[in-house]
């Protein structure tokens, strides 16, 4: 068997794929199964069931034509000639052969996260695929609802985590700084400066009446007083949305978001619409109905033809859409990732569909669509905002609970998952937050930390960790894995699974060991282990843009 080594450690995601490749071997030597029989691993819920578990006698019965319990026993006697480091082996229930790991892997490691620190769970499944995540994209006309802090929490998670996989990862919001939107925008901050002057003016029918308006006027008045009076609407247009564009980038790094990239869709017409334009047109994919020109959408993914052009001469707003993707695609991108709302559900087959007319990969482009988000206070369900008397924003959320909890409860769900927004859930300081309990771990181990007071060496070996350390090594070994799905699957919320299972997992660790203690010898072995469930967890927590406090 090849070597279960990687850079001096043990690689689990290496023992497991040798464990499913003997079973496998064992039963095609048996006749049991052929070629494309799969051996599934998982992690038993009690931890008297070994650490992992396989059905695959239970899989194979049927063609055997025995007993799956006499199968696994079969499995077993050949299993245990192998080098696989399985120290003991058990049939349970129906047929499902447990198995229990040798003990010196998991103290492998312990010596591997105490030695790489917070680059322990890197790993190298991305191979540099270059990946472009657009999240967020709010409409700078608008503020960041609570859409786009579910979104944003989404994004970041997963753009964390994909490098950490080994992805080359680029971050991006798309400036929707383009159309009559805009125009309206200037029209009515224009409106606005007038009448900071005295005069007489209306606000134009499809203004903007919010508060950020007025205020961006009183900024324009007390910096250049009366001298701007004569300025062109695009001169307002682009003093407002660069004051529009600062407040939201100033909540979001509130939020623990920042991005690579701020793309401005105006840039697009300096040639890339006309380009995206030209290439439909040359590969046939566009023709003349109505006055209007369409697009042969249907012939891909799509229901039906889309109009690209309206009879008027203006693009219809799918055309930007298809040359800032194409740019994305140019730029060297070979994913793109784009988090949108639940009302974009029926664009992404047209989008597809247009990629591949352009010549671009139509798999690569995914969607994440995200499910309504409800808010409870009180028992109650709340939908305007105190402050503004707007929908809830996300700077109300911040206001309320903090960024912690706010990050976290938006990452601990899947993002296709409609979901619930407990807030006086998200401020208590019990065990019922899961937020609370996992940050209270971290700096429950800082606090053992201090009380010792003294240096704690990382050892070579460890002979007096006893089997309830095992349960929090073999939850730490595991953590690479987690990793691995999270960025192949782009489910974050199986990292805040977790959290809470290596939180959990430690609280009942100090609840039964004394860790402090008069043994020299257990007592740093014993911080050596808590040091480096602290250092996953605290990695883990920053992942998904959590702090890590020290006191609580």
């Amino acid at each position: 068997m090849d070597s279960i080594y990687e850079g001096g450690y043990m690689d689990i995601k290496k023992i497991l794929d040798d464990i499913k490749k003997e079973i496998k071997q064992t039963l095609l030597t048996m006749n049991y199964a052929d070629s494309d029989f799969s051996v599934e691993l998982e992690v038993p819920g009690n931890k008297e069931h070994g650490d992992y578990s396989t059905n695959s006698a239970l899989k194979v019965s049927k063609n055997a034509k025995k007993n799956p319990r006499i199968i696994a026993e079969e499995i077993i006697s050949l299993l245990k000639n192998t080098e696989l480091p399985i120290e003991k082996y058990e049939v349970a229930g129906p047929g499902f052969i447990n198995m229990f790991l040798s003990k010196s892997i998991y103290f492998e490691t312990l010596t591997e996260v105490l030695s790489k620190g917070t680059q322990y769970g890197t790993s190298s499944i991305g191979k540099g695929t270059r990946i472009l995540l657009e999240y967020v994209s709010a409409n700078p006309t608008g503020y960041l609802h609570i859409g786009h802090a579910r979104g944003g929490a989404y994004g970041d998670s997963l753009a964390n985590i994909l490098e950490k996989a080994g992805y080359d990862v680029g971050r991006e919001f798309y400036v929707n700084d383009a159309g009559n939107q805009m125009n309206n925008l200037g029209q009515s901050i224009k409106a606005r400066y007038m009448q900071e002057l005295g005069m007489e003016v209306e606000m134009p029918e499809d203004g903007y009446f919010g508060k950020e308006i007025v205020d961006i006027a009183k900024k324009l008045f007390v910096d250049c007083g009366k001298d701007m009076i004569e300025e062109s609407i695009d001169f307002f247009k682009d003093f407002g949305l660069k004051h529009l564009l600062k407040g939201l980038e100033d909540h979001l790094t509130e939020y623990r978001i920042e991005f690579d990239k701020w793309f401005s869709e105006r840039n697009l017409y300096d040639g890339d619409v006309q380009d995206t334009i030209k290439l439909l047109k040359s590969n046939g994919h566009l023709y003349q109905r109505e006055g209007a020109t369409w697009m042969k959408t249907s012939e891909f993914f799509d229901e039906k033809d889309r109009v690209a052009i309206k009879s008027d001469g203006n693009y219809t707003y799918i055309v930007p859409d298809i040359a800032y993707h194409k740019n994305k695609f140019d730029r060297g991108y070979d994913i793109l990732i784009n988090v949108l709302g639940a009302d974009h559900h029926g664009y992404m087959d047209r989008l597809k569909s247009t990629m591949a007319m352009i010549g671009k990969n139509p798999d690569g482009l995914e969607f994440q669509i995200l499910q309504m988000v409800r808010v409870y206070q009180d028992g109650k369900e709340i939908k305007m905002s105190k402050r503004s008397g707007k929908a809830i924003g996300l700077m109300d959320l911040i206001d309320e609970v903090g960024v912690d909890p706010i990050r976290y409860f938006f990452a601990a769900r899947a993002l296709s998952s409609p979901m619930d927004l407990d807030l006086d859930l998200a401020l208590r300081k019990t065990n019922e937050n899961p937020v609370y309990y996992a940050q209270y771990a971290h700096a429950r181990i800082s606090s053992i930390i201090r009380q010792y007071d003294n240096d704690i060496t990382p050892l070579t070996s460890y002979n007096r960790l006893n089997d309830n350390s095992l349960e929090l090594l073999n939850i730490l070994s595991q953590y690479k894995l987690v990793i691995e799905e999270c960025a192949i699957k782009r489910i974050p919320h199986k990292l805040t699974n977790y959290i809470q299972t290596l939180a959990g997992a430690f609280h009942s660790y100090y609840n039964k060991e004394k860790i402090l203690s008069e043994d020299k010898e257990e007592t740093i072995e014993k911080l050596n282990l808590i040091c480096a469930v602290q250092i996953v967890l605290k990695d883990a927590l920053t992942l998904i843009g959590v702090d890590s406090p020290e006191k609580m």
